[in-house]
This record gives structure tokens, sequence and C-alpha cells, in this order.
């Protein structure tokens, strides 16, 4: 086969592992901790993307009814992300999974020269131990995490950091995800986009994110030929 792409990115969350159910105990847990009222699967569902911390700060307001900000500077936060930490961590593997496909799809792009990045927004302590969880980290040539750069996405950054390093043209290269964050970061780095709609995006469609392509099952990704 005439391979389209000599580099595939991916995002994570949504994308390669339904990993919702999970983040959702682990906020509970620290709610709880704290005396505060529960979240919903469906709000932790919306409000994954920007970072578990960003979601974790989006629960506490609500929980509080107070702005994020107030969150974000108050001083109790540093002592709850603690404890939200020590929470994933165990809970990490607990209440995800792979989405259809996905290992086998890796496995064998990977055997066929694909080189595989994943670039998402969590941040890397909880983006190593997912990832062991589920064995996927010996499939990858790089994970950037929310932390590994100075910024995230949307920024383009870590996307343009695996361009560069494997030598990879942003016309030979493919972002897969799941929301308007990833058809935004692909955009901003000048490389092709396709989306899943089984993911979080923020409760919209993915479609309105006008990506390259929608496919609803990750095994597309083994028909993707260059143009004859």
């Amino acid at each position: 086969m005439n391979r389209a792409f000599d580099l595939i990115l991916f995002d994570l969350d949504g994308t390669l592992i339904e990993t919702a159910p999970e983040i959702a105990d682990a906020v509970n847990d620290t709610l709880r901790r704290f005396d505060l009222s529960e979240v919903t699967q469906q709000q932790v569902n919306d409000w994954i993307g920007h970072g578990t911390r960003e979601l974790l700060i989006q629960a506490l307001a609500w929980a509080g009814g107070v702005s994020a900000e107030t969150v974000r500077h108050s001083e109790s936060f540093q002592r709850i992300e603690i404890e939200f930490g020590r929470f994933y961590q165990a809970r990490c593997g607990t209440r995800s999974h792979l989405y259809p496909r996905v290992r086998e799809v890796l496995a064998a792009l990977r055997t066929e020269g694909v080189k595989l990045a994943v670039v998402t927004n969590k941040e890397g302590r909880y983006t190593e131990t997912v990832l062991a969880a589920h064995q996927l980290g010996p499939l990858f040539d790089r994970v950037i995490s929310g932390d590994t750069l100075p910024v995230k996405k949307p920024d383009p950054a870590g996307v343009l950091a695996c361009l560069e390093q494997f030598q990879v043209p942003a016309g030979r290269a493919l972002f897969v995800g799941d929301s308007s964050i990833d058809a935004a970061t692909a955009r901003n780095a000048g490389v092709p986009v396709w989306l899943l709609p089984y993911g979080y995006n923020m409760g919209q469609p993915v479609e309105a994110c006008a990506p390259d392509r929608v496919i609803a099952d990750f095994s597309a990704l083994l028909a993707a030929e260059a143009p004859a």
C-alpha cells in the first residue's frame, strides 16, 4: 500500500481510551473528601479536553457555586489537587477501556513503519499511568502531555515538535482526535485532522469542527492511501 501518512498523532481521552467514567469517580472521590456536592458523568464528559487540572477546577467551581478563577487562586486548591491526584492514580485503569480496534490498528500502523505519537492535554503523570494501565506505551514513538511543553493544545507546539523530531512534512502527517481543541491544534500546525464522533467534544457534534474527515471506525486509519 502507498501509505498516505508517515506520522499519525493522537489525542488520548475520547480518542484512544474511554476514560471519562474513572475520571468522574476520582473527581467525586475528591468532592466527597471535602464535603462538596458530587458531579454527574455528563458534566465530567463536557469538561474533558483542557487537562485534568482544569477539569478539577470546573468541578470545584460548580460544587462550590463560585467562579473557576476563584478556585484557581484559592489557598486550598493545591491541597485539593494533591488529594485528587492520589484518587485518580488509584482509579486509573479501573473503569476505562480502549475503543474498538485501537490496539490492533496501532500495532498494524507501527508494523508498516508509520511513526505514532500522543499529544494530549492530560498531565504527564496521569498520561503515563493511563497508557501503562492499558499497555499502550510501547506502541508510541513519542508522548507529549499537557505539561511536557510550556504550552498545550490548541497551541501547535506539540505537533510541530513531532514533525521536527521525525522529519515529516506537515502534509505527510495526520492528527486524530475527538474535539474542537484537536481540530484547532491540527489547523494551527497545518496538518490534516480526522475526528472520531464518540469522544468528548464538550457536548457538541464533531462535524461542527469541520475536520477533513469524520471516521466512525478506528480501522479507517488502515485504509488511508496516498493519491495515485
